[in-house]
């Protein structure tokens, strides 16, 4: 297959490129474009502007990859409307070419961030009713309503075949991770690393994370297999406390962890207080420490048939730790 990937020079796109150049013929499309070991060629956004460069130019792609967007923030400090300008805007522009253009596959990389800010019940599934918070959130799920306004008939129904026999994945992944990838997983292995204790084992909270081998698998699948359009949520098929996540960092550190079971009344008291002297330890951030937010994907799985992922969530950990470890010991 000939597929154009967009923001093929982040840490997804570089993921994909490996897992896919063996077998495909790829295509980037991004801000930059240095040479890149399996693309063929990067073009810039303007290059799929048909007054530009008109379309009969460009390769004949079979799928669509769309990756680029703004990343989540979580120090607040980028413009609110910076995420609907690049989140929104972008792929507007994107899903616009793949309806003119001779590709039938289509993969878009959304959030479970656009369903919800919070997990209520045993797990987020994709009937929930979104209700994101925050410009992240809400400019992903501002995209998925272009797209979806797109393939939906006058009344209301989505289109099964959109008269072109054109597939639309809109995937959900939460947390990913692997090896070269610097997100929160990093930041909480620089503080177990320096031997700072954890003092919230009392709170057993459980989350969800996608490892970037079985969310390069997905898109293998999705991209090879007559999968249905529709909303799917990604994850690994286990989810993981914090204290577990401590675990195999000290493991793949060599270290003991270094877990408090501090009171958890106390600990709410303490953060009830940081609320009202405005101190670090604050009920929100305490609350987005321990909270629950787990993630089915079992719908990704029944449509690609197949009964669980590759690779386990506890693997997958050890896996991007230990090139955490890795790189600081170079």
């Amino acid at each position: 297959m000939n597929i154009l990937i967009t923001g093929i020079h982040g840490f997804v796109g570089s993921n994909l490129v490996i897992a896919l150049k063996g077998h495909h013929s790829l295509y980037g499309l991004d801000i930059v474009a240095p040479e890149k070991e399996g693309v063929v060629k990067t073009f810039s956004w303007k290059d799929i502007e048909t007054t530009s460069f008109p379309m009969q130019f460009l390769p004949k792609f079979d799928a669509i990859i769309h990756l680029a967007g703004k990343a989540h923030d979580t120090k607040n400090h980028s413009a609110s409307q910076v995420y609907f300008d690049i989140n929104t805007g972008l792929t507007q522009k994107i899903f616009d070419f793949f309806l003119e253009s001779s590709a039938k596959k289509f993969i878009f990389f959304s959030s479970v961030k656009a369903a919800a800010d919070s997990v209520v019940g045993d797990m987020l599934t994709e009937d929930v009713i979104p209700t994101p918070v925050g410009p992240y959130g809400e400019s992903k799920i501002a995209a998925e309503e272009y797209i979806l306004s797109k393939l939906r008939s006058e009344h209301g129904e989505l289109k099964v075949v959109m008269q072109r026999d054109k597939q639309v994945y809109i995937l959900r992944p939460c947390m990913i991770h692997g090896p070269g990838n610097k997100g929160n997983l990093n930041l909480l292995y620089n503080v177990v690393k320096k031997g700072i204790p954890w003092p919230l084992g009392d709170f057993e909270n459980k989350r969800s994370f996608t490892s970037i081998d079985n969310l390069c698998c997905v898109v293998e699948g999705l991209l090879t297999k007559d999968v249905a359009s529709g909303i799917y949520h990604m994850g690994d098929d286990e989810a993981l406390s914090t204290n577990e996540l401590i675990a195999l960092m000290c493991e793949a550190m060599g270290k003991e962890p270094h877990i408090w079971k501090m009171n958890r009344k106390m600990m709410e008291s303490c953060a009830g207080l940081g609320t009202l002297l405005h101190l670090p330890l604050n009920t929100e951030r305490l609350r987005k420490l321990t909270e629950n937010y787990v993630v089915s994907n079992e719908k990704i799985k029944s449509a690609l048939g197949i009964d669980r992922m590759p690779i386990r969530a506890a693997d997958g950990i050890m896996k991007t730790i230990r090139s955490f470890t890795a790189e600081s010991t170079e």
